[in-house]
């Protein structure tokens, strides 16, 4: 496996001194503490309705996703009733995908549950390990709704945890480097990625966004 100080390099070669100006870091992780859990769960129904979707789309009618979901109080959600949910599905302020809308019920369950004993699910958040995003990737999949894949990923880094992203470039750099020979989407080779990433944190002391935006930036498009 190579390096971290090698990809750098060959990121730096292409990009010059603009590799180090689009690097961004998440902030410490006891700021995710003090986000309330309603931003949670309009962070992740966002991430959903993104998903397969033009994401500008999304943005351009959020006022009204705020609106239509009442600000996303995970209390009133996790408990809505069919008819709630369904009334949705013909709310010309948000897109109107019913499979998608009905994820927040369960996702203010899982929200709820998980930072019972944490002060909310940003202590949850704060209080999981960095160097083992594959686990909370694989808690998310199981407890909450359309949580799987690049939509837990990016959920993750907009919340502002301390992520990786598995883009196509990323992925490339990965072969690349030799760590895998596809896509990881067996146990083992997600385990293979998760140790990549913890090496070249160790190596680079650099956060994890850091370190995949390092490889996307390293390989040719």
């Amino acid at each position: 496996m190579q390096r971290f100080e090698e990809i750098y390099q060959r990121a730096l070669e292409r990009k010059g001194p603009a590799l180090e100006a689009g690097l961004s870091a998440p902030g410490p992780a006891d700021e995710l503490r003090e986000i309330p859990d309603h931003r949670f769960l309009a962070r992740m129904t966002r991430s959903i309705f993104q998903a397969g979707f033009v994401w500008k789309v999304i943005e351009a009618k959020w006022d009204g996703f705020e609106a239509a979901f009442q600000g996303f109080n995970p209390h009133v959600w996790a408990h809505a009733p069919d008819e709630k949910l369904e009334a949705l599905a013909s709310d010309e302020r948000i897109v109107r995908n019913y499979q998608k809308i009905k994820t927040v019920r369960p996702n203010a369950s899982m929200i709820l549950e998980a930072g019972r004993d944490r002060g909310g699910f940003g202590g949850f958040l704060a209080d999981w390990p960095a160097n083992d995003q594959i686990g909370l990737m694989d808690y998310l999949g199981k407890h909450g709704s359309r949580l799987g894949g690049m939509t837990a990923q990016y959920f993750l880094r907009f919340a502002g945890w301390d992520a990786y992203i598995l883009s196509r470039d990323v992925v490339a750099a990965l072969i690349a480097a030799g760590v895998v020979d596809r896509a990881p989407t067996s146990k083992a080779a997600k385990q293979a990625v998760q140790g990549a990433f913890n090496d070249w944190q160790e190596e680079s002391g650099r956060p994890y966004p850091q370190i995949s935006r390092v490889l996307a930036q390293s390989i040719d498009a």
